[in-house]
C-alpha cells in the first residue's frame, strides 16, 4: 500500500469532516446520496432525497429544515449509533421528511422496503401511522418494526436517554 492509496473507514472520513459538508460519492464508493425517480404506481413519491444505500432496509426519519439531509453533528452522532449496531450509513437510508411533507408513510416504506424504521422526532400520528405509542417501545405494524425516539439533539447529551434507546436498538438489531 503506497500513501497514495489509502483507505479510511467511513467513520474515520466522517470525523475527519464534521463541520464540512461532502458529498459521500466523492468519499467512499459505500455510501451515496441518492435522488431517485419514483415508479410508476407511486406518482407521490417523485423525487425522494436520501443518504444511504438502504442494504439492510433501515429508514430512518428525520425532520429539521436546517440541512438537506441533517446537520453535520448530528449526522457524526447518528454514524457512532449506526456502528454501535454493527451498521454503516451505507446500510441505511436517512430521509428528511421536512423535504417530503406531503408523502405518505406507507409510500415510503413500500418504497424502500423497509423492515425497521426509527423515527428521530416525529410522533408515530404526525409520521401518518394509525397508531400511537410511547418513546422507547419497539413497535411491530404491518411487517416493519418502528421505534420513536427524541431528536438526535436532543439525545446526543443525555446519557439517561441514550442507554434508553441503546437498549431498544439492542433488541431491534440483535446486538
Amino acid at each position: 500500500m503506497s500513501i497514495n492509496n489509502i483507505e479510511l473507514p467511513a467513520q474515520a472520513i466522517a470525523d475527519l469532516y464534521a463541520t464540512l459538508l461532502v458529498t459521500a460519492e466523492s468519499v467512499s464508493k459505500n455510501i451515496v446520496v441518492k435522488e431517485e425517480a419514483a415508479s410508476v404506481s407511486a406518482p407521490a413519491v417523485s423525487a425522494l432525497k436520501y443518504l444511504g444505500n438502504n442494504q439492510q432496509k433501515v429508514l430512518i426519519i428525520i425532520n429539521t429544515a436546517e440541512a438537506v439531509h441533517l446537520p453535520d453533528g448530528e449526522l457524526s452522532f447518528l454514524t457512532g449509533i449506526l456502528t454501535a449496531c454493527k451498521l454503516s450509513v451505507a446500510d441505511v437510508a436517512i430521509l428528511n421528511l421536512h423535504n417530503h411533507p406531503t408523502t405518505a408513510y406507507n409510500e415510503l416504506i413500500a418504497h424502500f422496503n423497509s423492515k425497521n424504521v426509527l423515527l428521530f422526532g416525529i410522533e408515530p400520528a404526525a409520521f401518518g401511522l394509525p397508531m400511537s405509542f410511547p418513546q422507547y417501545q419497539v413497535q411491530a405494524f404491518t411487517g416493519t418494526f418502528y421505534l420513536y425516539a427524541p431528536t438526535l439533539r436532543n439525545l446526543e447529551n443525555d446519557k439517561a436517554e441514550k442507554m434508553k434507546l441503546w437498549g431498544c436498538l439492542k433488541k431491534m438489531f440483535g446486538v
